[in-house]
C-alpha cells in the first residue's frame, strides 16, 4: 500500500467553536500518528467560519507539539498572501523545533474571497510572481554563505521539503520545471487531475530536491461500519460545499439522513462532479474504492480528508481506513 496522509482543515462544526476545532486537530493528529499515517497537513483558508486553520503555521505548531513522529506540514500555504522570507522564517522555526518532520506545501490561489484577499494583501496581484516567489523561498532554505546580506533565521540550511500544490495544470508544469513533488487537490477540484498528472510526469526535471516525480492526490474518505452511516457522515461535507458555492459559507453542518431529497438536478450534478474523488462506505466499500483510485491514477501517496461533524466519528473513519489499508 502506498503511504496515506491526513489533510485537516480544522473543521468548526455547528454548535462548536474554533478553539475546540483546534483541540480536535491535535487529538486527531495524535490518533493519526498512532495509526501509521505518514503526514498531517493543515490548510490556509481565510474568512471561512467553518475552518479554523487560517494561521496555518500557528496551528501546525500546536499539532506538532503534541506529536513526535508523524510529519507535519502545510497543505498549503497560499504564497501570494505572504512575503517568502516570512514563510521561510515560520517554517524554519517549525523545523528547528521539530527536526526532520516539517513539510511546506505552496499554493498559488488566495484561499479566500476577494474581500479577504484585499485585506490580506492590500494591493492585489495576478499571481504572476508565484514562480519567482517559490524560487526566492527555496533560496532561503539553502545554507547561508559568508557575507550574505539577508537570510532566514531560523530557516537557512534546514531540511524543509517544499511541495507545489494545485488544482489545474499550472502547478503541474511549475512543479515539473522546478523538480519538486506535486500535490493535486482532487478532493474538491478533480476535473484536470489526470491531465495534471500526465503533464507533471512527462515534463519532470530531476533536481537537487527530487530525483523522480512524486504525485500526491487529495481524496475524501468517509468510512463507517455501514454504507448508510458513511453516507450520513458525508452529508455534512455535501451541505457545506453547496453553502460555499451559493455564497453562504458557515460552520460544518450536522449530518442529515436523506441528503438526496434536498438536491435539485443542478446541485446534484455539481456535487457529483466536484466531489467525485470521494470514497464513502463500510470497510469493504472503502477497500474497493481505494484500490480502484490508486489503480486509475498511479498515485505515489494519498492525502485523505474527512469533513465529519462529530469528532469521534472522524477518528473512527481514519481508523477504519488505516485498518483497510494495512498501514502502521
Amino acid at each position: 500500500m502506498i503511504p496515506l496522509s491526513v489533510l485537516d482543515l480544522a473543521p468548526v462544526p455547528e454548535g462548536s467553536d474554533a478553539g475546540q476545532a483546534l483541540r480536535n486537530s491535535a487529538d486527531l493528529a495524535r490518533h493519526a500518528e498512532a495509526l501509521g499515517y505518514a503526514r498531517y497537513w493543515m490548510a490556509e483558508h481565510h474568512n471561512m467560519p467553518g475552518i479554523a486553520s487560517a494561521a496555518t503555521a500557528v496551528a501546525l505548531a500546536h499539532v506538532a507539539a503534541g506529536t513526535s513522529r508523524i510529519r507535519i506540514g502545510a497543505g498549503g500555504v497560499m504564497l501570494p498572501n505572504h512575503a517568502p522570507l516570512l514563510i521561510a522564517e515560520q517554517f524554519g522555526t517549525l523545523a528547528a523545533l521539530h527536526p526532520g518532520r516539517i513539510d511546506l506545501g505552496l499554493g498559488r490561489a488566495p484561499g479566500t474571497d476577494q474581500v479577504a484577499a484585499h485585506a490580506i494583501r492590500r494591493s492585489l496581484t495576478r499571481g504572476d510572481d508565484f514562480p519567482q516567489d517559490v524560487m526566492e523561498l527555496l533560496g532561503y532554505f539553502r545554507p547561508a554563505s559568508a557575507g550574505q546580506p539577508l537570510q532566514a533565521v531560523p530557516g537557512a540550511g534546514l531540511d524543509v521539503p517544499v511541495w507545489i500544490l494545485g488544482s489545474s495544470t499550472y502547478g503541474a508544469q511549475l512543479a515539473a520545471a522546478f523538480g519538486l513533488p506535486y500535490a493535486f487537490a482532487s478532493h474538491f477540484a478533480p476535473e484536470q487531475m489526470h491531465a495534471a498528472i500526465d503533464i507533471y510526469r512527462a515534463r519532470f526535471r530531476p533536481s537537487e530536491y527530487l530525483a523522480a516525480p512524486r504525485v500526491m492526490l487529495g481524496l475524501n474518505v468517509f468510512a463507517a461500519d455501514t454504507d448508510a452511516a458513511a453516507r450520513r457522515l458525508f452529508s455534512s461535507l455535501q451541505q457545506a460545499f453547496l453553502n460555499l458555492r451559493r455564497g453562504r459559507p458557515g460552520k460544518l453542518p450536522a449530518p442529515i439522513d436523506d441528503m438526496d431529497a434536498m438536491l435539485d438536478p443542478r446541485a446534484r450534478m455539481m456535487l457529483d462532479h466536484s466531489l467525485s474523488c470521494a470514497i464513502v462506505g463500510n470497510p469493504d466499500t472503502v477497500r474497493a474504492g481505494l484500490d480502484g483510485f490508486i489503480a486509475r491514477t498511479g498515485a505515489d501517496e494519498l492525502m485523505v480528508t474527512a469533513q465529519i461533524h462529530d469528532h469521534g466519528a472522524r477518528r473512527r473513519s481514519f481508523e477504519i481506513l488505516a485498518q483497510v489499508a494495512g498501514i502502521g
